[in-house]
């Protein structure tokens, strides 16, 4: 992967970052401003539900910002854009579309066969 590539990337990577913590503000101020009691039991219910659903949201984010951090040290060390099962570079394509993937495609479909191969139903 060429410089230019690369910092095409870390660009992508760190905007992508910003936005999930922007979102991740505002969702906490969202919480600490909506706490209003609400005196009907079924729209308390709807409340908690939609508030559990944006904290599982926002959880998947919180690990998601650990993917990219991670990809933007791959990207200092050299190392972003190549396969870590089998060091070969994974397509453009595929880090356009999911620019945190340690994986090439042919890993990935390997890796997701045996995940299925071997999972507990």
């Amino acid at each position: 992967m060429n410089p230019r590539q690369q910092e095409y990337f870390r660009e992508k990577l760190l905007k992508w970052r910003s936005d999930i913590l922007a979102d991740a503000n505002q969702t906490l101020a969202n919480l600490q401003e909506e706490t209003v009691k609400e005196p009907d039991i079924a729209d308390r219910a709807s409340t908690e539900s939609e508030r559990a659903l944006e904290l599982r949201t926002r959880d998947r984010q919180r690990k998601l910002i650990g993917k990219i951090d991670s990809a933007l040290r791959r990207i200092d060390e050299g190392s972003y854009g190549y396969c870590d099962e089998t060091g070969e570079p994974i397509s453009l394509k595929r880090l356009e579309a999911r620019p945190v993937a340690t994986l090439s495609l042919e890993a990935q479909e390997r890796h997701e066969r045996r995940e299925k191969i071997y999972r507990d139903d």
